[in-house]
């Protein structure tokens, strides 16, 4: 079963739109929603209708087919297929994003091939949404103390990995990206070290360098030395440097013990 695709025909042509209908109706889970005979009514239509797909024809009256795409708002831009009895406008529709472009008269086949393409599209669509509402989500509060609760939420390698705050054992510095170190795993993630030590919890890591933080409970040992720095050894034999400028960090820890 094929999940419904809300369509909108528009072809200034009433047989055009006919013939478009019936091939459509062969075609499961496609739900044509509306009809226009003109731009006007095209834009009226995928505001009030908020198509997933849109047969468009180029040559309309009141708005062409390129000046209505102009018009729509990107958050209600659906899927666009060009429907057009014209081939000297192909690069332009595409250059204008359209899925497909279909040239007046076409077939069932050379139509059911464009629509599992736009169900393709959809289907991709629909997956990126459902991740960034899952990022949204998880990256949502308005609290710093709510934020540092918050796992952190790393896309990698075509992968979103969800990480504890727990499972971090030091983070690094690298540009303008942060790599954060999780026993034989490292993530890298778009974000300053000082973006990074802010969320992070104060009682559970400290700075040690300019470019690095390290979660306390994986240090085995601090070796003390030249000019009052460290070498912090990790419980995995990992060496880190200690520089002067965040000794004091350290200091604290020292005296409670850490």
């Amino acid at each position: 079963m094929h999940p419904e695709i809300r369509t909108i025909i528009a072809d200034d042509e009433p047989l055009a739109r006919k013939k478009l209908r019936i091939l459509l109706a062969a075609e499961g889970g496609v739900n044509v929603v509306a009809e226009c005979a003109d731009g006007k009514q095209t834009l009226a239509s995928i505001s009030a209708y908020k198509p997933d797909l849109l047969f468009l024809d180029i040559q309309m009256p009141e708005a062409n087919g390129f000046e209505v795409l102009n018009k729509v708002p990107p958050a209600d831009m659906p899927v666009v297929i060009f429907t057009t009895a014209y081939d000297q406008y192909a690069i332009r529709a595409f250059e204008a994003h359209a899925l497909d472009y279909l040239l007046k008269p076409f077939d069932q086949e050379r139509l059911h091939r464009s629509v599992e393409r736009a169900r393709a599209e959809l289907l991709k669509a629909s997956g990126r949404e459902l991740t960034q509402r899952i990022l949204d989500l998880l990256g949502s509060g308005s609290k710093p103390e709510a934020r540092m609760n918050k796992r952190f939420v790393i896309k990698a390698a075509g992968r979103v990995v969800f990480l504890d705050m727990d499972e971090i054992d030091w983070v690094e510095a690298s540009a303008n990206y942060v790599r954060l170190h999780a026993g034989a795993q490292s993530y890298l993630l778009r974000e300053g070290i000082s973006s990074i030590s802010a969320r992070l919890a104060a009682e559970q890591f400290v700075r040690i360098h300019r470019s690095t933080v390290v979660n306390i409970d994986r240090i085995k040992e601090l070796q003390p030395c030249n000019s009052g720095e460290y070498i912090v050894v990790l419980k995995d034999g990992k060496e880190l440097s200690c520089s002067r400028g965040y000794r004091a960090g350290l200091q604290k820890l020292i005296e409670k013990g850490l």
